[in-house]
């Protein structure tokens, strides 16, 4: 028995207990918080892009979900934020990238890859803070990004980046969102959290503390055996290894620490100061849960 079954068949529930349902991501940057999920008895994982997510957690469809971290100032119903992971960053992330013909500087317009609600409005603080610009954002549907169709400027977000990007000398002016974020804060950027609605009945509340714990104890599991990880998902999604393995074991973060709370903040201020959110609404994180 390899120690991940180990950790499913503990963790299995009775059959009469009622499944948790988890929305996540399938891009191979979620897999160190969700891999080894699949088989506890306890949840049930739905797969959705960044941008859908927070509907499905609005409509009930989950009670608990990996929401792009603008979802939590936009939501029309307040949500808690559960710190058991994250997706982020303290540099480069490889696969949130600006691609242009002409120089950052002159960018007029973007055709902006919608799969992340955060990355958009992340290239539209940098490009304020840094140059000044206000560009016009276009939805750009990925299959849009063919050659004869390729705009000036586009955000293209996800394994797409490494699948699917155009060649270099076609776009030789090229920002990665998550440098120029720490190029310009000195702080990390947090893309993606564990969220839930702040409504919970007692039922629910108590399950999600359950499911909180599992999540942050496949998290710690998962850190050890990020080269697994890579070996069995890499080469089927497009990643070339050595690529892959680099960006998850050190362009990647996964732990919500204080440094990431305190870039989490700033990043709400700016985008609110740009009016590019609605409102700041402080951070508020489920308690109750323990380590499991």
């Amino acid at each position: 028995m390899t120690s991940t079954e180990s950790i499913a068949t503990a963790s299995a529930p009775p059959a009469a207990a009622a499944r948790l349902r988890v929305g996540v991501v399938s891009y191979l940057n979620t897999l160190p918080l969700i891999d080894g999920l699949e088989p506890l008895g306890s949840l049930e994982l739905e797969h959705a892009v960044p941008s859908r997510l927070l509907d499905m957690l609005l409509s009930r469809r989950v009670e608990m979900a990996l929401c792009s971290v603008v979802d939590y100032q936009k939501s029309p119903e307040p949500l808690r934020i559960v710190p058991v992971g994250m997706l982020g960053c303290r540099g480069a992330t490889m696969t949130v990238r600006l691609y242009s013909r002409v120089p950052i500087s002159r960018v007029a317009e973007v055709h902006a890859d919608c799969d992340s609600h955060t990355s958009v409005i992340l290239l539209q603080v940098l490009l304020r803070e840094r140059h000044g610009l206000r560009p016009r954002m276009i939805p750009l549907e990925t299959r849009d990004a063919a050659p004869a169709a390729r705009p000036e400027s586009m955000l293209l977000i996800g394994d797409k980046v490494i699948t699917s990007a155009p060649p270099h000398r076609e776009y030789p002016h090229q920002l990665d969102l998550g440098e120029a974020w720490f190029e310009t804060t000195g702080r990390p950027f947090v893309f993606a959290t564990w969220m839930c609605r702040r409504d919970l009945g007692e039922d629910v509340l108590r399950r999600v503390r359950t499911a909180a714990a599992v999540l942050d104890r496949q998290r710690r599991h998962n850190r050890l055996r990020t080269s697994a990880i890579v070996h069995r998902h890499a080469i089927a999604r497009g990643w070339p290894k050595f690529d892959a393995e680099l960006y998850l074991t050190s362009m990647l973060r996964y732990e919500l620490g204080e440094e990431e709370r305190a870039g989490l903040e700033t990043f709400f201020r700016l985008a609110h100061g740009h009016e590019l959110l609605p409102r700041v609404r402080p951070l508020e994180f489920l308690e109750g849960w323990r380590h499991a």
